[in-house]
């Protein structure tokens, strides 16, 4: 994995193309093995089709890039086994919540779930509910997933029009900065109520970061190099 490079866009130029995947192909027998060994440790996993990208260009303060429709032990496979497939990556949207005291909120994941642990902003690699007509829509899974996760709308909330994307190889993490109009701890208190009424949800804790200081081991370096970009602004 290659160190954060990030660039700033005003557009996402995500078509869907049909076309197999020679790696998922090649390793099916292993892929299934592998994804059944996982699910036995964490049954709520489940096999369900996601959207992988390829061929990323950066240019006129536009990403476009290509993405193919796949099953997610073949994408659980690739990401444990060190990205074999270098053509591949995964490009998914990232909100950015930043409370109006300057500080941002971020999720901590459950132990159920496929990253558990890990510290991020409300994010999810896209799949077929994310796509809109021939294109893979990242603004609505944004707000889908922040939904999801923490209960908040695009009513609760102001996106900013441009995209960080954070691109590191395997990982392109678009991130929009959803302003929300609360002081950061208000804002952790009442998406830590949301998680109280869910009877499983993907969130344990929820964190706040102001300075350099708070951020952590647990938290992707793609989060961490964006929020330092921020800081340093």
């Amino acid at each position: 994995m290659q160190s954060p490079v990030i660039h700033r866009v005003t557009a996402l130029d995500l078509t869907l193309r049909n076309r197999r995947w020679p790696f998922a192909d090649a390793r099916r027998a292993e892929i299934d093995a592998h994804f059944a060994a996982q699910q036995r440790a964490k049954p709520s996993l489940w096999n369900g089709r996601v959207l992988l990208g390829r061929d990323p260009v950066f240019a006129g303060g536009r990403l476009s890039a290509n993405y193919f429709e796949t099953d997610f032990a073949s994408f659980l496979a690739w990401r444990d086994w060190g990205f074999p497939d270098g053509e591949i990556f995964n490009g998914f949207g990232m909100g950015a919540l930043l409370a109006n005291d300057g500080a941002f909120v971020l999720g901590e994941m459950g132990q159920h779930t496929a990253n558990p642990g890990r510290i991020y902003f409300p994010s999810g690699t896209p799949d077929l509910n994310d796509i809109k007509e021939d294109a893979v829509d990242i603004a609505g899974s944004v707000m889908r997933e922040l939904e999801e996760e923490t209960g908040l709308s695009a009513a609760d909330c102001r996106a900013d029009a441009d995209w960080y994307c954070v691109y590191t190889g395997p990982a392109l993490a678009m991130i929009r900065i959803l302003r929300v109009d609360m002081p950061g701890e208000a804002l952790r208190q009442r998406l830590e109520a949301n998680l109280a009424r869910q009877h499983d949800p993907e969130l344990v804790a929820i964190h706040l970061v102001r300075s350099r200081a708070d951020l952590g081991a647990a938290m992707p370096r793609f989060v961490t190099a964006f929020i330092e970009a921020q800081l340093a602004a």
